[in-house]
This record gives C-alpha cells, structure tokens and sequence, in this order.
C-alpha cells in the first residue's frame, strides 16, 4: 500500500503559498494553533500519522476533503511465494545406521 501526502498540492492549488500562510488559515479558519516547525514539516515531508482534529482542521482551512490532501493506492499486495522447505537428511546413529527423517 502506498500513499502519498498532497498538503503541498491541495495549499498550492489553493493560492497558500507558505508555512505562514497555512498556520494563520488553521488559526483563523479551524481555531487550530500549530508552531511554525509543525506546519513546515508537514508540508515538506509526509507524516508518519496525522490526528483527526488536525486533519480536519486542514480541510476547514483549505476548504477541501481529506481526499485533496492524501492519495491512497489501494492495490492489493500480491503474496510472495513461499521457499519450498528444505529437505532433511536422514539422521545419521551410532554403529552406522541411519534413521529416517522425523
């Protein structure tokens, strides 16, 4: 599964051109304070998760669903083919005999 984190795509295409910008619309709009280091890496890198109230705060502030902000590729994951498991050797016993695997 992959996903990609759009914010930089969905604030661009919404005229938000700076980590500025974004945190007074979260202010203003979604009553959400984040630092300056928050809002910039959040649109610099994709978050390892993303609260709720946070995403729905970018969606008021941005006027878009969380579908702008995030692409999920929902392709399913093909199995990997098992190793064939390895054959055993026949147990080697005192006086020379050998015995069969287990």
């Amino acid at each position: 599964m992959d996903i990609k984190w759009r914010l930089r795509m969905a604030a661009a295409q919404r005229e938000v051109w700076t980590g500025a910008q974004l945190r007074r619309l979260l202010s203003e709009r979604a009553g959400l304070e984040l630092s300056s280091a928050s809002v910039s890496a959040l649109l610099s890198k994709t978050p390892a998760q993303v609260k709720l109230s946070t995403l729905a705060a970018l969606c008021t502030a941005l006027e878009c669903s969380p579908d702008d902000l995030f692409e999920v590729d929902t392709t399913p994951v093909s199995p990997k083919a098992k190793a064939p498991a390895p054959t055993r050797q026949p147990t080697k016993v005192a006086r020379g005999r050998s015995m069969p695997p287990i």
